[in-house]
């Protein structure tokens, strides 16, 4: 059995090798759906929508990008919020208006805008 400081020293040998990115670890990532169902919901306007938030804005510290299929269709536009050391937050019927006010309350004050989350949506909050 290895010790915990060996087993620490094989780890940080290891994320050198296969490219884990260390400059990356403090970003909020900021995630949507793009695929043919996300697209036809509107997900284009809401992802240029917060690209161009996040730009002008200068938040560097903000990292928008787009996936394929989440497997939510109903709830199409979708965007999820992944900030280190929290939970996932998934916003569901998203705009480009209701991105913005996710932008300001949630990236910015720090505050979940939960009357666009999926809890919500499926409890029939809206």
């Amino acid at each position: 059995m290895k010790s915990l400081e060996e087993l620490r020293a094989i780890r940080e040998k290891m994320q050198g090798k296969v490219g884990v990115r260390k400059e990356n670890e403090g970003q909020i990532r900021v995630i949507v759906g793009m695929a043919t169902c996300g697209i036809a919901s509107g997900a284009r306007p809401v992802l240029t929508a917060l690209s161009d938030a996040v730009q002008e804005q200068g938040l560097l510290h903000i990292n928008v990008t787009q996936t394929g299929c989440i497997g939510l269709c109903q709830y199409e536009p979708i965007v999820e919020v992944l900030e280190p050391g929290r939970e996932k937050v998934t916003y569901v019927k998203m705009t480009p208006e209701k991105a913005m006010e996710v932008l300001r309350m949630h990236l910015l004050d720090g505050q979940v805008v939960t009357k666009y989350t999926l809890g919500a949506a499926k409890r029939g909050i809206e």
